[in-house]
């Protein structure tokens, strides 16, 4: 309760002009969910959605992963349109609102309906703003736990219901462009998945041609008759990367980690590479096209993936846990075979190689026996450039997403401390704001 009185003391200094300091309990009835006996099937299956944690992903909640019947709701607790739910118990801060007519949430959440004087979106956003708090204000036990009476004495800072309206339209605004951008992405990642099944099925050929295309079972499923098979290591080289000790990061040789590996289209992650004090001869030190793979990761689907080194200004070299290949075949595009190496089946091949102690490991002997199918050049090229084409659309939304999220969340610090008032921004407070 100290710490809270120091809080609020903070929180009257710093506090706009007509805000109020109040806390969460005066602002909405609090309640906690309750799950129905999972013995009792009546209570369960039916049109109510029961909103757990996972379903807390920043906007309204039409549907759950779960649901329970009427029955069901006799011992839940029932929720109205317009509650606000945070997640309190385990990963603390998740929050979501209900969309539904009626719907229940576990034990795991705290739900606010608020009062007519409160906005329902304006505390969606305001508690997405408090995460710190309720992360700070949790016990730690086994798991980190938010109590309800906590969760109700939190101090907060309350505009007017028109400024609050006004302050919820104006991140509901970026928050839609933000939607609207990840459907974009998703949609051209299926479209890549679509294409590169044809693509490595078929050829580079229209989808009304694909029937003419003559084919040949392989271990990696139907390709075409004319591509050839031959062991990767007959076209590339391969060189495990280097270890160290934790205290030799932090200076130095820029170095590759498994964790730079999963972003950035087929290329590796570059922003964010950490340094290491060591000294290497150069066969350690990456090329431009040289093809990297997960050796060692702790989740099996993670072994074996593949990315292109696209080059750098300074030497770089890489981790231990990962493995080079360096193709030396003018004949064979190292896009191609990054691309290759991404396909379900093989990738499944090369995990089924792969050695299971506490990490799940490959080999350079599990690389240089799998078996690559080639196309000739000409059709590598025409892959590629397909391939990249979308890869390139990708890259671009995805910035424009991490652009629009970091624009988010500066207007969400700067508008619920009232730092920027909503009226800055050239947006009228009005009853129409909402």
């Amino acid at each position: 309760m100290d710490n809270n009185r120091g809080d609020i003391g903070r929180l009257k200094e710093l506090l706009p002009d007509n805000w109020t300091l109040t806390t969460i309990s005066e602002i909405g009835q609090v309640i906690t969910g309750k799950t129905p006996s999972t013995n009792r099937r009546e209570y369960w299956y039916g049109e109510i959605p029961f909103i757990t944690p996972p379903d807390l992903v920043g906007r309204e909640i039409f549907q759950a992963r779960r649901s329970i019947s009427k029955e069901g709701l006799k011992v839940a607790k029932p929720l109205p349109k317009g509650t606000v739910l945070v997640s309190c118990i385990g990963y603390i801060g998740k929050v979501g609102i209900v969309a539904s007519d009626c719907a229940v949430t576990n034990q795991q959440i705290n739900a606010v309906i608020p009062t007519n004087s409160v906005d329902s979106w304006f505390l969606l956003y305001l508690f997405q703003h408090l995460k710190s708090l309720f992360i700070d204000s949790a016990a730690i036990t086994t798991v980190p736990i938010l109590s309800k009476h906590n969760f109700e004495v939190l101090p907060i800072r309350i505009p007017p219901i028109n400024e609050q309206r006004a302050i919820a339209y104006v991140l509901r605004t970026v928050q839609r462009a933000k939607e609207a951008t990840e459907k974009v992405i998703t949609a051209a990642r299926q479209l890549k998945q679509s294409l590169m099944r044809h693509l490595f099925t078929y050829g580079p050929v229209p989808f009304h041609e694909a029937d003419q295309v003559e084919l040949k079972e392989t271990r990696i499923g139907k390709l075409p008759l004319h591509w050839r098979e031959i062991p990767f290591g007959e076209i590339a080289s391969f060189k495990n990367g280097i270890n160290f000790k934790a205290d030799q990061k932090g200076r130095g040789l820029l170095t590759v980690d498994v964790l730079n590996m999963y972003r950035g289209g087929n290329f590796i992650q570059m922003e964010d590479l950490y340094r290491v004090d060591i000294e290497v001869n150069e066969s350690y030190l990456l090329k431009r096209n040289d093809i990297i793979f997960v050796r060692s990761s702790l989740k099996q689907e993670g072994v074996g993936w593949a990315a292109l080194f696209p080059g750098h200004s300074e030497p770089v070299t890489f981790c231990g846990f990962l493995i080079r290949s360096r193709i030396d075949n003018e004949r064979v595009l190292p896009e191609f075979l990054v691309n290759y190496f991404r396909l379900p089946s093989v990738r499944q091949m090369l995990v089924s190689k792969s050695g299971k102690v506490a990490i799940t490991n490959i080999s350079q002997g599990n690389l240089k026996t799998s078996p690559v199918f080639l196309p000739p050049i000409e059709e590598q090229k025409e892959i590629v450039e397909i391939l990249s084409f979308l890869d390139e659309k990708i890259l671009n939304e995805e910035r424009r997403y991490n652009a629009i999220n970091i624009l988010f969340l500066t207007l969400l610090h700067h508008l619920m401390t009232g730092q920027i008032r909503v009226h800055d921004l050239g947006f009228p407070v009005t009853e129409e704001a909402a």
